[in-house]
């Protein structure tokens, strides 16, 4: 059993301002109208051009992110590598619609795999399928809806950007994760993802798809890409629980369609295992990447390799959580020996703030993480203060 209790461990690279900058935060999002008022005026200031960015970096966006430039992470990067850890760099802008955008988005996500090619510590690339197109865009191609002459041809762009990305990956043995979205546009991301490990992953799984467990047919996808895929290619899979579970079941229900979610935790959890089994079980054809912030989750997967005769180590096989949550899990884990790595955000501010909303969102929403996180963050000051 790995101790997910060990905070000396845990926090072991944290200074006592870390610590505190930390606890300040995590106590602020635990307090939805405090967290929510936070943000709005985070977001107003920021309209109006106020001086707010360095309060901005100096807090929330130095606890989830690594900087705004894969320059400027380094420092994160080292940080992390020195507990073995590795980084996912992502860069986190989102929500654009220009094609000046699209084509930023493009060369930093070429740029990061160029840096992983030379980096042991960067395992992963990754990208964020709006930040290469329009979701309006996605959502036509996901409905199959006819498209105008100006769509087919935005649409061309953004698959000539996708595969541009995944052709690099494939030329400098570089893993890429393709990150999920909502599940109105997700078929349309799942059917490229398919068509680039058709193309990329004939000898091994470098093109990653990821699947968000609290969907509730899932499972079924996941059987159904191991089924066409079979002595065929590999298939490279990012598992995770979900980013949008409110904005999901909230639009089924103003839309009047049968909800795409679990809307009873523990039938994620039960799916979230059940494709953590299902992908060891055919580990021959199957790399895999779980990202999770849930220490039964993670232990269950520890028992799996072993139950397997699976190193530690198998290069096929990571643990994964965001940078500035789940150190208790990350670092652990790590000193176990297992494969470890943190999804670290970049960016500039104005471009990073609807992830950092998001984050603030979900740790309001999550009341156990919450609790964890504090909890942690609170027995570790008062160990250090006893030292």
């Amino acid at each position: 059993m790995i101790d997910f209790n060990n905070i000396k461990t845990a926090f072991a690279d944290k200074s006592d301002t870390d610590l505190q900058r930390a606890y300040l935060l995590f106590k602020s999002m635990s307090n939805p109208r405090l967290s929510k008022a936070l943000t709005g005026l985070s977001q107003f200031a920021l309209k109006l051009h106020l001086p707010i960015k360095p309060i901005i970096k100096a807090t929330v966006y130095k606890q989830f992110c690594g900087g705004e430039t894969i320059e400027e992470s380094q420092t994160t990067i080292d940080k992390l590598w020195e507990s073995k850890i590795g980084t996912i760099l992502d860069f986190s802008a989102e929500g654009k619609e220009s094609v000046a955008d699209f084509n930023r988005a493009l060369a930093q996500t070429l740029a990061s795999i160029e840096k992983a090619a030379i980096s042991d510590s960067i395992p992963f690339s990754v990208f964020k399928p709006t930040g290469l197109c329009k979701f309006s865009l996605l959502e036509k191609i996901n409905n199959n809806t006819p498209l105008s002459t100006s769509d087919e041809k935005e649409k061309q762009e953004y698959e000539a950007r996708v595969n541009a990305i995944c052709k690099l990956a494939y030329d400098k043995n570089v893993a890429v994760f393709i990150d999920a979205e909502e599940s109105w546009i997700q078929d349309a991301i799942d059917s490229i993802a398919e068509e680039m490990m058709q193309k990329y992953n004939t000898k091994k799984a470098l093109i990653y798809n990821t699947i968000q467990l609290y969907r509730n047919d899932r499972v079924t996808y996941l059987n159904s890409i191991l089924e066409r895929s079979e002595n065929k290619f590999f298939v490279g899979l990012k598992l995770v629980r979900g980013a949008y579970h409110e904005q999901e079941i909230a639009r089924a229900k103003s839309k009047n369609y049968p909800c795409p979610v679990h809307t009873i935790k523990a039938n994620t959890d039960k799916d979230y295992n059940t494709a953590l089994k299902t992908c060891i079980q055919n580990i021959d054809r199957v790399s895999v990447c779980a990202g999770t912030h849930n220490e039964n989750s993670a232990q269950i997967l520890a028992n799996l390799l072993e139950e397997h005769g699976l190193s530690k180590n198998d290069d096929r096989i990571y643990f994964s959580q965001l940078l500035g949550m789940s150190d208790h899990i990350s670092y652990n884990l790590s000193k176990a020996d297992y494969n470890v790595s943190k999804y670290v955000p970049y960016g500039p501010i104005k471009d990073v703030m609807p992830y950092l909303i998001r984050r603030a969102e979900e740790n309001t929403s999550i009341a156990g993480q919450m609790g964890r996180e504090l909890t942690n963050i609170i027995a570790e000051k008062q160990r250090r203060k006893n030292a």
